[in-house]
């Protein structure tokens, strides 16, 4: 098996109130698309931002792609190659136009001004965005915004997608448009989402956040169309990995209740 693209080993994390995260461990491989779920307040959106070093863990040790990352030096490379897509639009948009919030990352990558443009309206095209290069940013509605957050993260070519509440906003066409663009896609994926028909159509497996810790659970339809989770809890301290063991997830459509 190749190495794991992302190694969380014993992570701690603690807010001054309260500790979130307790030894927690996680791999990702290339092939992982996750959906990492549990209750508000678990801390899931906490460990996508240590993976992009945005927090910092208590104690433990953070890989990424073969590297220990420590310091804000250490981050930056995983940044160009990790795309992190924010619970809030309004955190991830900030030019006046659409194409310029596109354009933004892949011009830090290095690309030039021709380059990156293309590459934003590539994308554009590509979740079905043709002629937004030229709208306000902060004039489009929450749905809009959230492909555009979306744009701008995949117009970097990321090796891995961390995805926190991808569908929010988004009415059900636009949802299926971005289900069936992110299945094509190659990366590796952490996806966090209440979003019952979007993790069931992309995940392969899948983990609980709870308690601090991650546990695999199962992810499944029964014919009365309801929505399980089965949690296979592991002894403290055993990291979770499994990555080959792929959850029951049927891609049919069904309609949930």
């Amino acid at each position: 098996m190749s190495s794991p693209l992302i190694e969380l080993r014993h992570i701690t994390f603690e807010y001054p109130d309260r500790r979130v995260l307790n030894d927690l461990s996680l791999k990702l491989h290339a092939e992982d698309r996750v959906a990492l779920i549990g209750p508000n307040g678990a801390g899931k959106t906490t460990l996508l931002q240590l993976i992009v070093g945005l927090k910092r863990p208590s104690s433990g040790q953070i890989r990424v792609f073969d590297a220990e990352r420590r310091t804000e030096r250490d981050f930056h490379p995983v940044r160009a190659r990790v795309g992190l897509l924010f619970q809030d639009s309004d955190d991830q948009l900030f030019c006046p136009t659409v194409l310029e919030d596109v354009a933004f990352g892949p011009l830090n990558l290095g690309r030039s001004a021709a380059e990156a443009r293309q590459d934003a309206l590539d994308t554009l095209e590509q979740l079905g965005l043709s002629g937004f290069a030229d709208r306000v940013t902060h004039r489009l509605s929450a749905g809009e915004k959230r492909m555009v957050a979306l744009a701008t993260v995949l117009a970097m070519h990321p090796a891995v997608l961390l995805l926190d509440e991808p569908t929010n906003g988004l009415d059900e066409a636009t949802e299926q448009r971005l289900i069936d663009h992110l299945a094509a896609l190659p990366q590796a994926m952490i996806m966090v989402s209440h979003d019952r028909r979007f993790l069931e159509r992309l995940s392969t497996r899948a983990l609980e956040l709870t308690d601090g810790r991650l546990c695999e659970a199962t992810l499944h339809r029964h014919g009365h169309s309801h929505y399980h989770t089965h949690v296979h809890l592991h002894a403290p301290g055993t990291p979770v990995d499994h990555a080959h063991t792929p959850s029951e997830l049927p891609h049919g459509d069904h309609d949930l209740e």
